[in-house]
């Protein structure tokens, strides 16, 4: 079964302190925005934060009031302190779903993804895959499939199980394509519903500059040389890096949602304009040019 996704949805990773704290205000007024934006869609996990992004997340969709479609991640437990410990087992998968239904106030997620299996192959075709059906056919989740960083180990377990939907993180980016040899023809091929995160790439297409991050880690000057000369081209249409760099996985017909992270209200405002920001055919095109987007995409503009 898939759920019905808007075209923008936020990630709250950074509910969870990613990087650096963020003021549970800040989280609130971030939930409080995008309900009165009309962004309906919250992409969570127990890792972010050791639980504290679904737990503000409720709170702040408990204190507006919105309906939201809310997806969660399975496959790791907490431990004391900031430790996870991952279990693959059907005790272990339902036992991290439990525990984030009860953080998240709910009795169901919409989506369920198993999170960063990459080593767990056969893990996953043991137990943690069929526990999800289970949990699906029980009707505590709605949707069910993996979130991942990496898109051809994601593009194999399309191919191998039935998955409603994917999550794929900064792998399909105005500077980093590599989603699109193996992984989104595979969700094409079997009609998987596809979410991009990480568009930003960690921030750098958000803010170019030397103490900006990329893929997790300090920029090198070839990839920051590559983001400026993207933002100079943008600048040239009047269009805001952002706005490109949100919209781009969109040109995909296998995309249907794009998760932009957000630390306050004032940033959800901000991405929710560069996702509605007007973008010319011919910007596109000089983008695509520079090598920012494959040629064949072009014919979405």
């Amino acid at each position: 079964m898939t759920v019905a996704l808007p075209r923008l949805g936020i990630g709250t990773a950074a509910f969870g302190g990613l990087f650096t704290p963020v003021a549970e205000a800040d989280a609130l007024d971030a939930v409080r925005v995008a309900a009165e934006l009309g962004v309906g869609y919250f992409d969570t996990a127990p890792r972010y934060g050791h639980g504290l992004a679904e737990t503000r997340l409720a709170r702040g969709l408990r204190e507006t009031g919105a309906e939201a479609v809310v997806s969660t991640k399975v496959g790791w437990l907490l431990r004391d302190g900031d430790a996870v410990e991952p279990d693959w087992t059907e005790r272990g998968i339902r036992a991290s779903l439990e525990s984030s239904l009860e953080r998240l106030g709910r009795d169901h997620v919409d989506i369920a993804f198993i999170h960063d299996p990459d080593d767990a192959a056969d893990e996953v075709r043991r137990t943690a895959f069929p526990a999800l059906r289970r949990l699906r056919d029980e009707g505590v989740v709605r949707a069910i499939g993996f979130g991942m960083n990496h898109a051809d180990p994601l593009a194999a377990l399309v191919r191998e199980f039935d998955a409603d939907t994917v999550l794929i993180a900064g792998r399909f980016t105005l500077l980093d394509h590599r989603a699109l040899g193996s992984l989104l023809p595979a969700c094409a091929d079997t009609a998987t519903q596809v979410v991009v995160g990480g568009v930003f790439n960690t921030g750098l297409l958000a803010s170019p500059s030397a103490a900006a991050k990329y893929d997790y880690r300090p920029v090198g000057d070839d990839v920051l040389a590559r983001a400026l000369r993207c933002q100079e081209l943008c600048a040239r249409y009047d269009v805001p890096l952002a706005a490109a760099a949100v919209q781009f996985p969109l040109l995909h017909p296998a995309v249907g949602t794009v998760l932009v992270g957000c630390r306050s209200g004032a940033e959800v405002a901000a991405n929710v304009a560069a996702g509605g920001h007007e973008i010319p055919a011919a910007l596109w095109a000089e983008l695509a040019a520079a090598g920012y987007v494959p040629e064949d995409l072009l014919a979405a503009v």
